[in-house]
């Protein structure tokens, strides 16, 4: 499930109860795995590295840990949220939680535009968490465009991918959808894996949204996608072992048929 929420621009701590509200909620409700919005206690359209730090919080803070303490039965759940590490640098980062504790952060490593006067990119692969639902990467909005990158968290064994996401409204022909949505269906489809994108609602200092929020099957088709406005939320029914037989016909394997020594560095 993708539940879309509208972060307030510096003022985290309402941004804090939107986040443990709906973490709340939704486990309540049975969901298996929930996906949040990328920075979702801090808002996105910073002005200054000052105000972005202003809204940062540690990893193993008194923040997400609020979030597990919110966690019902055997939720999973992957949210978006400005980190402040240990050595004073910020991150985009989104922690991957369940009711025991915090499973794993993710720092963003593809930083889109203005994020690069604030943030300093991840150095790692996307993790990869074994839960109680699937192997699941996370992943953060830009990242999801490298194709590198997402056949690297499923070659590491991803069956969903989980992206929290801010994706600015552009101009698109009409009928057409969004096109973060046709790259996560390519990415769906070339990796035979589950992606569930969250994205956000609201304008920030006059920056629309696409309110995009989408899940995509194995095969790259969409299986539910936001509407636009509001804080309405997407969910479908997968199966993770769907995603874990990458035979495509008798004679072709997705991954036995790679052939690397061809692609260069």
């Amino acid at each position: 499930m993708c539940r879309t929420l509208a972060p307030r621009l510096g003022d985290p701590a309402a941004n804090q109860r939107a986040v443990v509200e709906a973490i709340a909620a939704e486990s309540a409700a049975g969901a298996d795995l929930l996906v949040l919005p990328e920075l979702a206690t801090s808002g996105y359209c910073f002005a200054s590295r000052e105000e972005a730090g202003a809204c940062a919080v540690a990893a193993d803070g008194p923040e997400l840990a609020q979030w597990c303490a919110a966690v019902h039965g055997r939720t999973v759940v992957v949210c978006g949220f400005p980190e402040r590490a240990g050595d004073g640098r910020l991150h985009n980062s989104a922690a991957l939680l369940d009711a025991g504790g915090v499973r794993a952060v993710h720092r963003k490593a593809h930083l889109w535009d203005r994020e690069t006067l604030f943030f300093s990119p991840g150095e790692s692969p996307p993790p990869v968490v074994d839960t109680a639902h699937g192997a699941v990467a996370v992943l953060i909005c830009y990242d999801l465009e490298f194709p590198e990158y997402t056949r690297r968290a499923a070659r590491d064994g991803a069956d969903l991918l989980a992206v929290p996401v801010n994706w600015p409204l552009v101009p698109r022909p009409p009928g057409e959808r969004p096109p973060e949505v046709v790259i996560a269906q390519a990415a769906a489809r070339v990796n035979r894996v589950v992606v569930a994108c969250c994205d956000r609602s609201g304008t920030e200092r006059g920056q629309a949204w696409t309110e995009g929020s989408t899940v995509v099957g194995a095969d790259g088709w969409v299986l539910s996608r936001g509407a636009g406005e509001g804080r309405g939320a997407v969910s479908a029914d997968v199966d993770p072992a769907v995603c874990r037989d990458k035979r495509l016909t008798r004679h072709n394997d997705l991954f036995a048929d790679l052939r690397p020594a061809l692609y260069g560095r």
